[in-house]
């Protein structure tokens, strides 16, 4: 799997004409590193996978090949979707022997989770070893979206600009991921959680802007959504109406 990650990050810059020392440079890793990645020969950091796929706006299945190799969504014939468009129609069942898994340094593990191909959202099952942490050298990692976890076991350190969070089984939490972060397992027992980043490759991000899309979507007394799965539909058609 880490191989077909190193070259789904080689053809993309590639792809974009960057050079190996100007995404290294632009990324602030070392050319040797990259070089390993795309090799297949080294696995990135948290951090450092994150500030390549933002900087190549590469998307979790492009890496993990789900674009022509990643498990069939299935549309019961009597629960079809009205007006969502064709990455809506319908349920997309994931079974868990199916999820694609991304090891990473340290151990730290994510299985993506069942989700829209249309980038809005991200579902992960993340796992951090004990003494893992998202980044090797204590470096605090920033990017573009929002995000969203439920702590399942474990505990975990938030690092959040100049804050320290000690997370436990039953936390949740959110923010916005263009503040610089980072996790720590300082414990010995593994912890798992379930992540939803939204919006990580918007070509805009700004808390203002997704206070104003979330007070449009609530705005209507009348309209209210059901829930955090309407919240999403609903801003991701503010999203392509902003686009269009």
């Amino acid at each position: 799997m880490e191989e077909n990650i190193g070259q789904a990050l080689r053809e993309a810059r590639k792809a974009q004409g960057i050079s190996l020392r100007a995404l290294a440079a632009e990324t602030g890793i070392s050319a040797s590193l990259l070089s390993q990645v795309e090799n297949g020969k080294s696995q990135p950091s948290v951090s450092t996978l994150y500030a390549l796929v933002s900087r190549l706006r590469v998307s979790l299945d492009d890496l993990l090949g789900l674009a022509t190799h990643g498990a069939s969504p299935s549309t019961p014939p009597d629960r079809e979707a009205e007006g969502t468009g064709p990455s809506r129609a319908g349920l997309i069942l994931q079974r868990a022997a199916d999820n694609p898994v991304l090891h990473m340094d340290s151990g730290v593990r994510w299985e993506r989770l069942a989700s829209f191909d249309d980038g809005l959202v991200e579902a992960l099952l993340v796992t951090y070893p004990g003494g893992a942490s998202s980044s090797v050298d204590g470096t605090l990692m920033r990017h573009s979206g929002f995000e969203f976890a439920y702590l399942l076991e474990g505990s975990l350190t938030l690092a959040l600009e100049f804050d320290r969070y000690e997370l436990g089984a039953g936390d949740s939490f959110c923010f916005d991921s263009t503040r610089p972060h980072m996790y720590v397992n300082r414990g010995r027992k593994e912890a798992r959680g379930l992540w939803y980043v939204v919006g990580r490759n918007a070509a805009e991000h700004t808390r203002e802007r997704l206070a104003d899309l979330l007070s449009r979507v609530a705005g209507d007394s009348e309209a209210n959504p059901a829930n955090v799965v309407e919240v999403f539909r609903r801003l991701g058609a503010e999203g392509r109406a902003a686009d269009s």
